[in-house]
């Protein structure tokens, strides 16, 4: 490595070990540091209504999802297009939790941190089953089998009586260490528990990718043919990817029932799938930083799109439903963009502003 491990202006690698670094220099961690510790105390400094903070916990849990998505799709090359079934299962489950002992019962409320522990764990189990398929199909193919297992899971959960047929099933409030959590405190709470999953989560991809078996994800992706003649079970690695992007998924629908202190179908259908879909490819896939680009852009997009239809709505004919026809085009012309002219994504652009900071100022 570099001698300055400050303002290191090359990587000088003398070790697999240094090359491993999750930050290749002490600038980058204090950066990192600084930033995590900004987004921990912001609260305590600026006060935001319900509405935005509601928001920005959105962004938060769409982030944990992307990271399960990005681990199936992004690194180990798997397209998947019923991810929202996934985290339709993590929510389900506390839902379960909640219909049979009750929405206020104290395994809901107070033991909720082993209830998104085993929300996880239930999605591990159906992931690694719709992953079952990946030992023989690949592609479109094992495309269609999780599109297949996006439509059984709607089909169960609208037609059996346990899940209420779809219809909204209540969670009850949580209660911390001071009792439980107001109605006021409530989307903040939420937004530290999600924050701290959601770097927990990164660090884990980021270690994993470290190891023989994140190694064996881009392997596969790359050529699978190539990594079976290495030694590698093509097969099995597929399997786990899709087990441990169901686990994170699993977490993320867990996130949203105690959120929203209910669960409903309409939360998890194929057009969520989609949109996770579209935050993966806009954020960037095969990036780890694309997981958190793609959720804030199309969230942000959505807002925007919001403001803007309401604008329009003032001014156009009350028969012209502008706000049905304007999201989905800007959604799909935003996708159709991002495929034609980045199709690494905002990462890509993430890349390039780092690399130029760090030769600033000579030229990039």
């Amino acid at each position: 490595m570099a001698a300055n491990r400050w303002l290191a202006t090359g990587n000088y690698f003398t070790s697999y070990q240094e090359e491993q670094r999750i930050f290749f220099t002490h600038l980058d961690r204090s950066v990192f540091m600084v930033f995590i510790a900004l987004l921990f105390l912001w609260p305590y400094f600026f006060t935001l209504s319900n509405k935005y903070m509601l928001v920005i916990d959105n962004i938060l849990i769409a982030m944990v999802a992307i990271l399960g998505l990005n681990l199936v799709t992004g690194f180990a090359g798997l397209i998947s297009i019923g991810h929202a079934a996934f985290v339709g299962v993590g929510a389900y489950t506390v839902a379960s939790f909640a219909r049979v002992l009750g929405d206020s019962h104290v395994v809901v409320t107070h033991f909720w941190p082993l209830l998104i522990l085993l929300a996880g764990c239930t999605g591990a189990v159906f992931g690694a089953i719709v992953g079952l398929p990946a030992l023989r199909l690949k592609h479109l193919y094992l495309a269609i089998a999780t599109l297949s297992f996006q439509m059984i899971f709607t089909w169960t959960i609208n037609f059996m009586r346990f899940f209420d047929q779809g219809q909204t099933i209540s969670v009850g409030r949580v209660f911390w260490f001071f009792g439980k959590v107001a109605r006021k405190q409530h989307y903040l709470f939420w937004y530290y528990v999600a924050l701290i999953l959601v770097i927990g989560i990164g660090l884990m991809i980021r270690n994993l990718m470290r190891t023989k078996y994140g190694r064996c994800l881009v392997a596969v992706r790359d050529n699978d043919r190539a990594a079976d003649a290495m030694g590698m079970h093509p097969g099995l690695t597929k399997v786990y990817a899709f087990a441990v992007g169901g686990f994170i998924a699993g977490v993320a629908g867990a996130l949203h029932a105690y959120l929203y202190r209910g669960v409903g179908i309409e939360s998890f259908s194929l057009h969520e799938s989609i949109t996770y879909l579209a935050m993966a490819i806009v954020g960037g896939l095969g990036t780890l930083h694309g997981a958190f680009w793609g959720p804030v852009a199309i969230k942000m997009l959505d807002l925007q799109v919001e403001h803007l239809a309401e604008v329009a709505g003032e001014m156009l004919p009350a028969n012209m439903n502008l706000a049905t026809a304007l999201r989905p085009l800007t959604f799909g012309l935003v996708i159709v963009l991002f495929l034609m002219f980045e199709p690494r994504g905002i990462a890509n652009w993430w890349r390039i502003v780092r690399s130029y900071t760090k030769l600033w100022p000579f030229r990039y």
